[in-house]
């Protein structure tokens, strides 16, 4: 029994880890559900009307969820600061309630402010999002001036609350937000792994399916990994741990999705394009019986298992573990390599550089393992190990030069979200003198990480969308409540925790929960009714039209645009990455490629987020959508074989069997000045230099002598062909031309 329950404590704890890394979703709502709780708690005893516990409810909410720092001393010093901003805030929103034009101007002077106060970097974004919130809950309540001295004091117990429960009841510290998305890199590669058996047992019927859980897989280790990534600074005790955690997951991430293309080749009557595995609704290839004997199946699922089970192994391991991990590592030295057509063979291999990348992992994590049952090929990749994790050095990065005037992102913002606050304002006083601020904050609320016009209008709908559903949602929920206030705030903690739980899943959802929530408030308030519901969803639907109109007409950042700004940046990373880690392995000086390809990864996920406008479902551009998804997809191609030649590159000072090789250099040029070539063609229409083919990177080589370089030239030459291929097809798409070479 007791064993049973371990079990399903484990499964609990890893199915949380998957799907929530970090727990940073449950913390969120645990967080804001517990300081409302508290403070409706203290303020109840007291005898405070409902006019106060909601407000009391709704401060301890803006300031547990606006807290964007990372350090527990930056959290309270921006908690200390933000209870005055609250507190003149919600003194102006009560002062200024009957003075229409006065009221309105510093509305929109506020919103100003809360939105430029981004350029300040988290302390200012989330003053201004208090300030805001809490001008926001004065209108919200009716606030008057006679009502202040009580507010004050309601707003400080909410402030206190919100901070007992941050840093007593709910503490969060870097280093253990850090173990936690760890356990998380571990889950999903553990379920990358499962997703790869699935593929190499699915049928014919079964493959696209297979593929897709591939795909998935694939995709939420590497956001994991990202994740990991950005809070390595805060979470680690110096600079070369955090350097160490960090080249030891991208290691994992890279043998991981090299296993899966390896694997899907293998099933393949043709070799597997890398591209079949970013690319969203790719069909998959042809796949038939395995290649070889049939033993050679058994074998792979043996060993896929084998290291699904060391990647989620803790603890001491045991001499059957060690044993399985020996044989797997002695698979990259063709130790015990079984029977099998190359392909199959090469899938072994992969197996065994994947758990050398895991063995890796579990040392940067755990710390020192045992190595009493060590076998000569785990003592060989524990001394590579050994020797990569102390040639680790430390580097500054370049800090990119600055926007300024109108031209920075957040003066920009701050400018439209005004104009499209004015016109909120103006027009959702024509639906309602009393409930107008709905319009306004709707349009500021959708400018809140967003850069372009299209990213506006999709978030818009979005808001739109949930507003309508949370409205009806409403109506259920006030008739099941009734007068029942202790039900009513039950439901609206419950809400509340939906909502944050979702927010960073899908805003629809996260608006559906707000709106159903506020259906409740209205209910306690006393003001609910069908009349109220309808015009929260005509404000919001006026509040998304003035912030798309400010955002289009308004210093517009095009979609396009923003798009393609992001798309040379890729670009010129993509680039960057190649050229050093091609010099690297040519015999260059060593370079931080670790760290570039990191600066490639955030691009990419910078430039995905960007075309969502493009590749939303209801997008009526269907050949532009799949065009942007075709170009994302070649991207994600070309950053995995990028970050592959870059992780081959770090082992060069350090592994005993990888010498440099001259040679790639001469080959990959043509790769690199493709590169450039398109991303000089996407910034600048006038540029109209063609994309070069040629023959292929390996027959370059093919006339030198490779036998003195050892088997990695030929892995690097796999790397650079794929890249070459996925860097021409990516010219078509973008309308760059393509010249063959003369002869």
């Amino acid at each position: 029994m007791k064993a049973a329950g371990r079990r399903s404590g484990t499964w609990l704890r890893d199915h949380l880890a998957a799907s929530d890394p970090g727990l940073l979703r449950l913390t969120a709502g645990l967080r804001t559900v517990g300081a409302i709780a508290l403070t409706l708690a203290v303020l109840a005893p007291t005898g405070a009307g409902i006019t106060h516990l909601v407000a009391g409810a709704m401060t301890s909410m803006a300031a547990t969820f606006a807290i964007r720092e990372r350090r527990r001393g930056a959290q309270a010093v921006t908690l200390a600061l933000g209870l005055p901003v609250a507190l003149v805030s919600v003194s102006l929103g009560a002062l200024l309630s009957e003075r229409v034009v006065v009221g309105d101007v510093f509305a929109v002077a506020l919103v100003f402010c809360a939105v430029y106060g981004r350029r300040f970097g988290d302390r200012g974004m989330t003053l201004g999002l208090i300030g805001f919130q809490m001008y926001f809950v004065s209108l919200f309540v009716g606030a008057t001036p006679g009502q202040l001295p009580a507010l004050w004091a309601v707003m400080t117990v909410g402030f206190a609350c919100s901070a007992l429960v941050r840093f007593a009841v709910v503490p969060v510290t870097p280093a253990g937000l850090l173990a936690r998305l760890r356990q998380a890199f571990r889950v999903r590669l553990a379920r990358l792994v499962s997703a790869q058996i699935a593929l190499l047992d699915a049928g014919p019927d079964e493959a696209d399916k297979a593929l897709e859980e591939v795909r998935e897989g694939t995709a939420r280790l590497h956001e994991t990994a990202l994740m990991i990534q950005s809070r390595l600074e805060e979470g680690t005790p110096d600079e070369p741990t955090a350097r160490l955690v960090q080249r030891r997951v991208a290691d994992a991430e890279i043998a991981a999705e090299r296993l899966g293309l390896l694997l899907l080749s293998a099933r393949s009557a043709e070799r597997a394009d890398t591209l079949t595995l970013h690319l969203p609704g790719a069909p998959a290839p042809e796949v038939g019986r395995l290649p070889g004997p049939e033993e050679a199946t058994a074998l792979l699922r043996r060993d896929l298992r084998a290291l699904r089970a060391l990647v989620l192994r803790t603890g001491r391991a045991g001499a059957g573990v060690a044993q399985v991990r020996n044989r797997l590592l002695g698979y990259r030295d063709e130790e015990n390599l079984p029977a099998g057509s190359a392909p199959v063979r090469d899938v072994f291999r992969g197996i065994g550089e994947a758990a050398r990348a895991v063995m890796g992992l579990r040392i940067a994590l755990d710390g020192p393992q045992d190595e009493s049952d060590d076998s000569p090929a785990t003592a060989r990749s524990r001394e590579e190990l050994d020797a990569e994790d102390a040639a680790i050095d430390a580097e500054e990065a370049e800090e990119a030069e600055e926007a300024k005037g109108l031209q920075r992102p957040t003066t920009r913002a701050a400018v439209q979200v005004s104009v499209g606050s004015a016109l909120a304002i103006a027009g959702g006083e024509l639906l309602s003198t009393d409930r107008w601020y709905w319009a306004v904050l709707t349009c500021w609320i959708v400018f809140i990480n967003t850069a372009s016009t299209g990213e506006i209008l999709v978030k818009g709908y979005r808001r739109l969308l949930g507003t309508v559903f949370g409205v009806v949602a409403g109506i259920l929920l006030a008739g099941l409540v009734g007068g029942n206030t202790v039900l009513a705030f039950a439901l609206v903690l419950a809400l509340i925790f939906a909502m944050f739980y979702t927010a960073p899943l899908s805003y629809t959802l996260m608006s559906f929960f707000v709106t159903a929530m506020l259906g409740l408030l209205y209910t306690l308030l006393h003001t609910y009714s069908w009349e109220v519901l309808v015009l929260r969803v005509e404000e919001t639907a006026l509040g998304a039209v003035c912030g798309v109109v400010a955002a289009a007409l308004v210093l517009p950042v095009r979609t396009d645009r923003r798009t393609n700004e992001l798309l040379v940046t890729v670009l010129e990373w993509l680039s960057d990455v190649t050229d050093a880690a091609v010099a690297q392995l040519s015999g260059g000086p060593a370079d931080e490629l670790l760290d570039k390809a990191r600066e490639l990864d955030q691009a990419l996920g910078d430039l995905r987020s960007a075309t969502k406008p493009l590749t939303h479902p209801v997008t009526p551009l269907r050949a532009r959508r799949t065009t942007a998804r075709y170009v994302v997809a070649l991207l994600e191609t070309c950053a995995y074989h990028a970050r592959s030649l870059a992780a081959t590159a770090q082992l060069l000072p350090t592994h005993p069997s990888i010498a440099a090789d001259p040679r790639l250099r001469g080959a990959a040029g043509r790769t690199v000045r493709n590169i450039r070539t398109i991303a000089a063609r996407v910034s600048d229409d006038e540029v109209t230099a063609p994309v070069e083919t040629g023959p292929s990177i390996a027959s370059l080589l093919a006339d030198d002598d490779a036998s003195r370089y050892g088997r990695i030239t030929g892995r690097v030459l796999r790397h650079l062909e794929r890249l070459d291929e996925a860097v021409v097809g990516l010219a078509r798409p973008l309308d760059v031309p393509v010249r063959a070479p003369e002869h």
